[in-house]
């Protein structure tokens, strides 16, 4: 365990704390105005954080998912009735990536590496942002969306998130 001490701009005190609390494990900010009152004292304590484990197996993730068919019909009929000018739901984009990953995970089988891939990649890619500009829902747990490893392993992200999801 360690302090952090940081002076900053009071307008830039959340996102100095959010970016600490991304990097670390932290306990609450302690604010406090420096000595002339035109900046702010942040002291934070920290820790590292555990280094994560494996992703999960495909296998594991997906043991409890519906039929590859039954996920394609679900995931035409909810965009097909979602209501002009709303978004879609968490659940659609994360059925929808953990669909496609399952789709590409089939072609990888084959030894094809085409449009299947891509398309289950872009569709990770779209769950992550989803999660990183969201209401916080995500599972997170080794990685949360803003880790390093999400950004290089955009499909292990999905799967551990339907793991946890299921």
């Amino acid at each position: 365990m360690f302090e952090i001490r940081v002076i900053t701009d009071p307008a830039d005190a959340d996102r100095v704390t959010a970016a600490l609390s991304a990097a670390f494990d932290t306990g609450p900010a302690r604010q406090y105005p420096t000595r002339d009152g035109q900046r702010t004292r942040l002291y934070v304590t920290a820790s590292h954080r555990p280094e994560p484990g494996p992703w999960p197996t495909p296998e594991e993730a997906y043991a409890l998912a519906p039929s590859i068919i039954r996920e394609i019909g679900w995931a035409a009929q909810t965009a097909a009735d979602k209501p002009f000018g709303e978004t879609l739901s968490r659940e659609f984009w994360l059925r929808k990536a953990a669909l496609l990953d399952r789709i590409a995970l089939r072609d990888e089988e084959d030894g094809a590496t085409g449009d299947a891939v891509e398309a289950a990649t872009e569709a990770a890619r779209r769950l992550i942002t989803y999660d990183r500009d969201g209401e916080g829902d995500y599972h997170g747990a080794p990685y949360w969306p803003e880790h390093p490893a999400t950004t290089a392993n955009p499909r292990g992200y999905v799967r551990q998130e339907y793991a946890a999801f299921v």
